[in-house]
């Protein structure tokens, strides 16, 4: 990771978090290309604390297609969301190259997610009003702005139609995403996870919507982007058979991580 300021400009009251036996954490406490150590979350229903992870440790190499599996309400989500940024644990560490992630500002994280992060999800997020190619391009607008969007929208324009390409929707370019198939939607949320050449895809159920066909059909994809590009890959899912075309499988129970 080269954007140096991320670590840099960590919250500092949330620095010096206590490990899962009460040791102090350093910023380079985990090695891997993206590790997990101690992480803690619990929500609030009410007055009732209900955890949900309970010391999660957990490294995914470089390159790697990792799956996780669980059952419903085991955290496997939960998990996914802490590994992007996209939520913070209540103690432990994420680290990305060596450095944390989990404490720095929002702007950060929203960097490392729109940079090096590309994520897929069960019910796609496409925008309604957008064509499939303006939804692939909608993370580089919003990551450039208009202006430097503009600068550079041929380029952009190519890598998302060879995007679209790749999955299989080089047709489909300009229907929106009423127009499309389920199958349809998922890859082109896919390209879009893609388009700003993330170094690690997160892929929360991506075939949990999908009927058996179509979702073998996006595994293809995503073994294809694992095998040829190196992609590093951790996907959630509670198929085992699904969980069995990736390289390595762990699984979350009682809030902790398992090997399978």
């Amino acid at each position: 990771m080269n954007d140096a300021q991320l670590v840099k400009t960590a919250d500092p009251k949330r620095e010096g978090k206590l490990g899962p036996h009460g040791a102090r954490l350093s910023e380079d406490a985990a090695p891997g290309h993206l590790a997990a150590v101690g992480l803690r979350k619990s929500y609030r229903k009410g007055h009732v604390e209900i955890p949900v992870l309970r010391g999660v440790d957990l490294h995914v190499r470089r390159g790697e297609f990792l799956s996780i599996i669980g059952q419903s309400g085991s955290g496997k989500s939960t998990l996914l969301h802490l590994l992007g940024t996209l939520d913070a644990p209540d103690a432990g560490q994420i680290c990305f190259h060596g450095k944390r992630i989990d404490n720095v500002p929002n702007r950060g994280r929203d960097l490392l997610r729109n940079k090096h992060f590309g994520m897929i999800f069960q019910f796609y997020h496409l925008l309604p009003e957008l064509t499939a190619l303006e939804n692939v391009l909608s993370p580089l607008l919003i990551a450039q702005g208009a202006w430097g969007y503009l600068r550079n929208r041929r380029k952009h324009v190519d890598r998302a139609r060879q995007l679209l390409e790749m999955v299989g929707l080089s047709h489909r370019l300009k229907h929106r995403p009423r127009e499309l198939s389920g199958g349809e939607m998922q890859r082109a949320a896919i390209a879009r996870a893609l388009v700003a050449g993330p170094e690690v895809l997160l892929a929360d159920e991506p075939t949990g919507n999908l009927d058996s066909g179509t979702g073998e059909e996006i595994l293809r994809i995503l073994r294809t982007l694992n095998d040829q590009q190196d992609l590093t890959i951790v996907m959630v899912t509670h198929d085992r058979a699904i969980a069995a075309q990736a390289d390595r499988t762990v699984r979350l129970a009682q809030g902790q991580v398992e090997v399978v």
